[in-house]
């Protein structure tokens, strides 16, 4: 495996093992800065969302870097308030001029909104037919969320991004999705940073000769979970993509599983308020 090594979704689209989030990337010189040496270091996936508000960054260093547009997977997301079937075909649109692109790699529901969802679904159902989205997919769905919206599906989702980390590993969710063959994607895989105060995973650090950081990157990879892990800081963004040279054993998997302890960095998708 490398930077460019994929994973085939249900529809036979590709989709990056690795990506560069950027939640909480600021709008301008700090995300075009982010994304350029992403794309500069062999990254190819950039995973952004209308309600971070730096799609029109992320779009400009698109255009700006050396990479051709058709060589990289972008993913933006339909925000809550926006939901429906004529909010989310009008979001989409303003997603695709902010990012100055005629199409997106993935689209996502942000949050489970029940009704509200289904509905979103049949927009992303015609974009995805239209040839707008190469895929189309959600995020935050908990297990007892499928099971109430796949029914309502005529095209079943490809990718479902969670939050997944090695203190919230989810075995149900990510069990139930590869029955589906939806692809598990982690937000915040490193936990703002606090894996690398994990005693368990500094041992292993050591052992492998990394740091924490590639340590946890390399086990959602090998869990097969996509990962996006976000970071603005050129030096950090380069040493995440230094996963792939080494391979974890199961014994040490089996020890970054034990870690888990249901706990969340962010909100619970049954108790949203957004």
């Amino acid at each position: 495996m490398d930077i460019t090594s994929t994973t085939t979704l249900n529809n036979g689209v590709k989709m990056p093992w690795l990506g560069l989030g950027v939640f909480q990337s600021e709008d301008g010189e700090e995300v075009i800065t982010a994304v350029k040496t992403a794309l500069a270091n062999g990254y190819k996936s950039i995973d952004t969302a209308a309600i971070y508000r730096n799609e029109r960054g992320v779009g400009t260093a698109i255009l700006e870097s050396d990479v051709p547009r058709e060589d990289i997977f972008l993913t933006s997301k339909v925000w809550n308030t926006e939901q429906g079937y004529d909010t989310t075909m009008a979001a989409f649109e303003e997603s695709l001029e902010k990012l100055q692109t005629d199409y997106l790699d993935l689209y996502l529901i942000h949050w489970p909104k029940g009704e509200r969802s289904v509905e979103t679904w049949k927009a992303l159902e015609e974009i995805y037919a239209k040839g707008q989205a190469k895929a189309i997919g959600i995020s935050n769905f908990l297990v007892h969320h499928l099971e109430d919206f796949l029914p309502h599906c005529k095209v079943m989702p490809t990718v479902n991004q969670v939050e997944f980390h090695p203190e919230l590993i989810q075995p149900d969710l990510l069990e139930y999705c590869k029955g589906k063959g939806i692809q598990l994607e982690a937000w915040s895989p490193i936990m703002k940073g606090k894996v690398n105060e994990i005693p368990e995973l500094k041992e292993l650090a050591e052992k492998y000769g990394k740091t924490p950081v590639q340590i946890t990157l390399r086990w959602d990879i090998q869990k097969g979970v996509v990962t996006i892990p976000k970071s603005v800081t050129p030096e950090r963004i380069i040493a995440n993509a230094d996963i792939f040279d080494f391979e974890l054993t199961p014994v040490d998997i089996a020890k970054i599983d034990s870690l888990d302890k249901d706990g969340r960095i962010g909100a619970h998708p049954d108790h949203i308020t957004f």
